[in-house]
């Protein structure tokens, strides 16, 4: 009896093994798996915490320009200014006054690029739900509409971008070191004379861009000036309330609009969890045999390199603009040198799952086509000489199981699901934003 009650228990602590096991499947992540990932982020970067971004309120570890200190206070102030409607006070047309803003093209909803192929600010009307609805007005000319040339760029971890724009254009240090003859007085590029980093100068310079106006007297007699003063207190009044501080605290802003709350980043902070064992799969493939970590790199997935793809430039039925011979050669467009024709910088790889455009001339439709065209590397742009092309596009051999795997990281791995805490609840004009001509506010349910 001794022995078959042994038999009994012993029996029963197999079954509460067994069904033990099976509760832990549920939570079940590949260890080796990760371990492969882990050990090759090491031997690319020296350690996983390499690519951390960092908390969007630790301002001590995120990227800056030196003559640009974050604060708190600053934060706060170009927060307000980037999605503030109630600036844009230099329209072509009267009826494009107070519609939009810095977010009309770099909004929440696209992951902070345009929800649009060719991004429209003034002479633009309605937004849609991603910023897909918005189209001409059929009040604005091709010359009286505030339209992009390429397609907008994502502003999301831009703090890791010296110069800025597809082309590198806007930026005084670092990259842009040796091409100050090509910063042409009377243009937009003047700016760069100003010293500062590309986010810097891209902001300063992007309000007289797109049509937006620091008014000194209109600030003194609104809620803006506690926020100018907060920002500034160092500063006399006198030079205060200027468009200089008001781009200043733009930059400031976009700095930290870091996805650092994406499944990569959580990973990348000791969670274990955070992936699933397709996007482990999908991250090893990105940083191995994809080769996609050797243009997308650092804590922001992109870096300062300028490459020929061979990408078509803005073209198709909806692109209001004929594209000029400077800006479909990228890089060389801007200085000049011919090594650099049709190079175009490397973008970040964050919260793009609510894209619909990609490439610079949005000349894509998803995530998949991009890395299928990178795979296969075959032009599709045949002003784009052969010759041109970057080095690294050649075939990568992946197989259609291995492309769906590395989206599958793409789309989900990278993907911060709480940008929304970037966003303000209200404007301090009480106006409606990104936009704010009737059709948007329709849109976007404001009242």
């Amino acid at each position: 009896m001794k022995n078959l009650r042994l038999l009994k228990g012993f029996s029963l602590c197999i079954i509460s093994l067994t069904f033990s096991c099976a509760t832990d499947n549920d939570d079940y992540v590949n260890i080796s798996a990760q371990s492969n990932l882990e050990s090759r982020i090491t031997e690319l970067y020296g350690s996983k915490e390499s690519l951390i971004l960092p908390a969007s309120n630790n301002y001590s570890l995120i990227p800056n320009d030196i003559n640009n200190p974050l604060t708190a206070a600053k934060v706060e102030l170009g927060k307000m200014l980037f999605h503030e409607t109630a600036i844009g006070l230099n329209p072509i047309h009267s009826q494009g006054l107070n519609t939009y803003s810095c977010a009309s093209c770099h909004h929440v909803a696209a992951g902070f690029q345009s929800g649009l192929q060719q991004g429209i600010g003034e002479g633009g009307i309605g937004f849609g739900l991603i910023g897909e609805g918005r189209i001409k007005s059929s009040n604005y000319s091709e010359m009286d509409l505030d339209i992009q040339p390429i397609r907008s760029p994502s502003v999301l971890n831009t703090a890791y971008q010296d110069v800025m724009l597809w082309n590198g254009q806007f930026g005084a240090t670092g990259t842009n070191n040796g091409t100050e003859s090509n910063w042409t007085i009377g243009s937009p590029k003047e700016n760069n004379n100003l010293g500062f980093e590309g986010l810097e100068t891209q902001a300063i310079a992007g309000l007289d861009v797109h049509r937006l106006v620091i008014v000194r007297d209109s600030i003194l007699n609104s809620p803006y000036k506690e926020l100018f003063d907060a920002a500034y207190p160092n500063i006399t009044e006198i030079d205060r309330y200027t468009k200089l501080n008001a781009g200043l605290a733009i930059a400031a802003y976009e700095r930290t609009l870091l996805s650092n709350e994406a499944p990569f980043q959580q990973w990348l902070k000791g969670d274990d969890l955070a992936m699933n064992d397709e996007e482990i799969e999908g991250a090893t493939l990105f940083f191995s045999k994809g080769q996609c970590y050797s243009c997308h790199s650092g804590p922001g997935l992109n870096s300062m390199s300028f490459h020929a793809l061979g990408m078509n430039d803005l073209a198709g039925p909806n692109i209001e603009t004929v594209v000029d011979e400077a800006t479909k050669k990228g890089r060389g467009g801007f200085t000049g040198n011919s090594e650099d024709d049709y190079k175009f910088k490397t973008p970040q790889l964050y919260n793009l799952k609510d894209v619909t455009f990609f490439g610079h001339g949005g000349s894509f439709q998803s995530l998949r086509e991009v890395i299928s065209y990178k795979n296969q590397a075959v032009k599709e742009n045949q002003d784009v000489a052969t010759d041109k092309l970057s080095p690294l596009f050649i075939p990568l051999n992946l197989t259609e199981n291995e492309i769906d795997l590395i989206v599958t990281f793409l789309e989900n791995s990278l993907y911060d699901s709480n940008l929304s805490r970037f966003v303000p609840e209200k404007l301090p004009s009480g106006k409606c934003f990104p936009n704010a001509d009737s059709q948007s506010q329709k849109d976007l349910g404001f009242n």
